[in-house]
């Protein structure tokens, strides 16, 4: 039986079969996963404080830095989504990547607005504690119809980022994604929650691939969904406590 999920970094079919191997033949584990999620997260964090260092010496670099960050990561997230097999080589390089992206990008929160990145870091990880909680204890439960509008909700997002981008390039923009307004903090709220949601589907897909006896590299591809989902969540906390500073 397929593992089916509707995170965008888990395709139909992915996981293969469970068939009767067991852990010591090279299948996904639980203890494995959470490992390998560690280290992506480790390697984020101290990618980050390293370009968080280097910008401050040298402030000339931080949008250098981030466009190497955002895009190199970007590439080496897709070549992950479509090579899975891949991941304990991609999922590290995509780590180091977008900490690089994020350092420069906290960085500038932080010079605007003192503090602020060290409080993102703490509400995301109070919001992926507290999801994990929630999925743990049955409060919320990925089921078919939670899967479909989580998914349909974080397409109508992207989407409406993509319009925001390409209204840029004429000069204009969607004010919503940047405005300080009750309406533009509501706007932030929303997608912080969609991210959220999001954390429910990584968790159930771990659960899932465990106890069907998903291949061992999909411990290292777990990971790497989990982390998209945590930069996702950590840059629209950055964008509202911005917006929350800003009133």
């Amino acid at each position: 039986m397929e593992i089916r999920s509707s995170n965008p970094a888990f395709r139909n079919g992915i996981l293969g079969r469970s068939g009767t191997r067991t852990a010591e033949d090279g299948v996904m584990t639980m203890g494995g996963t959470i490992g390998k999620s560690f280290v992506l997260v480790a390697l984020t964090i101290a990618s980050a404080l390293y370009t968080w260092t280097q910008v401050a010496a040298r402030p000339a670099d931080v949008t250098f830095l981030m466009m190497i960050g955002f895009i190199g990561g970007f590439v080496v997230a897709m070549v992950t989504i479509f090579r899975p097999q891949a991941a304990p080589i991609t999922a590290p390089i995509y780590a180091v990547l977008e900490g690089m992206a994020l350092g420069g990008i906290s960085m500038l929160y932080n010079t605007q607005y003192k503090g602020l990145p060290v409080q993102a870091v703490m509400l995301t990880f109070a919001v992926f504690i507290t999801m994990l909680v929630l999925y743990r204890a049955r409060v919320i439960q990925a089921t078919k119809r939670f899967r479909s509008v989580v998914l349909a909700a974080g397409l109508g997002l992207m989407l409406f980022y993509v319009v925001h981008i390409v209204m840029s390039f004429f000069g204009t923009g969607l004010p919503l994604i940047h405005s300080a307004t009750p309406m533009g903090i509501g706007f932030s709220l929303l997608a912080c929650t969609i991210a959220a949601f999001f954390l429910i589907l990584d968790f159930d897909l771990v659960e899932e691939g465990v106890a069907k006896g998903a291949p061992k590299h999909m411990e290292w591809y777990a990971g790497f969904s989990l982390l998209v989902t945590l930069v996702w969540l950590y840059l629209e906390m950055l964008r509202l406590l911005g917006k929350l500073r800003e009133r």
